[in-house]
């Protein structure tokens, strides 16, 4: 197949002055892309700030040739994302591609968490992803076309442990990619996540040092480029780490039908086994899916 190019695009993303952000930047203007690279340059903790970690970048893409300018909006707060993205139009005119990577840790068992640490992350995010995404989704309508990333994360799919904070705002993350799939569709707007395994300050105590050798950001990012693409798909949860690439989806099992009459906790302890028979499951592509299958079992049993 031909080459994925992104020439006359422009591609914002965010925490992109280290790991697995700047490895996407640096890939993205070896292909023709105009970057923003985005980066608040605090500690992993999200404390600090600085535009230095940003505008290293930044120089080192137009070392190569290429086109980027620096920003240090904190993504937390709607009035520096609304810059930021003032600041991209301003110099480029357009903006063809969001990767929301920004991110902090604040890891603690959940009996043991401030509540603080858990506003702190579900801020950045969730809450940072939703105000990017908003910031760019009207100029992407309005030009018909976008390609959103967001990044989500295995803790979120599946959990760990001392991530409650983080896995609730990397869940909330791939909802919120179920929902804008279908408002973008008809704009030509496709919303994806990736969930990347990499060796970066965010999981130096986190990923076991004997893997660390295998987990280069530099093996996710080919998943994003893919993801940021005009060829890109839409409402996918891709999982990229150590040359690893795969697809995670929330499947539903076919479930049980009761007449009234047994519609009680005993049956369902008693159907439990066919409630969770995954033989006949099935991917819903939205919440009416569901609803639709349930009044059609209804309507099919006469009750």
């Amino acid at each position: 197949m031909s080459e994925i190019r992104y020439d006359n695009q422009v591609v914002i993303i965010t925490g992109a002055g280290n790991g697995l952000g700047k490895s996407h930047a640096l890939e993205f203007a070896k292909r023709g892309a105009k970057v923003v690279v985005n980066d608040f340059g605090g500690a992993r903790d999200g404390s600090g700030g600085s535009s230095a970690a940003a505008q290293a970048v930044v120089d080192e893409i137009k070392s190569g040739g290429g086109e980027a300018l620096a920003n240090g909006a904190n993504v937390a707060d709607r009035d520096q994302v609304a810059a930021m993205v003032q600041q991209t139009m301003d110099a480029y005119g357009r903006i063809d591609v969001l990767v929301n990577n920004a991110g902090i840790l604040r890891d603690r068992s959940f009996g043991k968490m401030s509540g603080e640490e858990w506003d702190a992350v579900v801020a950045v995010h969730l809450t940072g992803s939703a105000n990017c995404t908003l910031a760019v989704w009207n100029q992407m309508k309005a030009q018909n076309y976008g390609r959103i990333v967001m990044t989500t994360s295995t803790s979120g799919i599946y959990g760990n442990f001392g991530q409650a904070n983080y896995g609730a705002a990397k869940a909330g993350v791939w909802g919120m990619m179920n929902t804008l799939h279908i408002e973008g569709a008809k704009n030509n707007i496709h919303v994806n996540c990736i969930s990347p395994t990499a060796a970066t300050r965010m999981t130096e105590d986190v990923i076991p040092s004997e893997a660390l050798g295998h987990l280069d950001p530099k093996w996710v990012t080919p998943a994003v480029l893919f993801l940021g693409s005009k060829e890109a798909p839409s409402r996918n949860i891709v999982l990229a780490g150590a040359g690893g690439y795969t697809v995670a989806k929330l499947m539903e099992a076919e479930g049980v039908f009761f007449s009234e009459a047994d519609r009680t906790p005993e049956m369902i302890a008693e159907n439990w086994g066919a409630m969770t028979d995954m033989s006949d499951a099935r991917e819903m592509m939205q919440g009416n899916d569901h609803v639709m299958k349930m009044v059609q079992k209804a309507m099919a049993s006469g009750s």
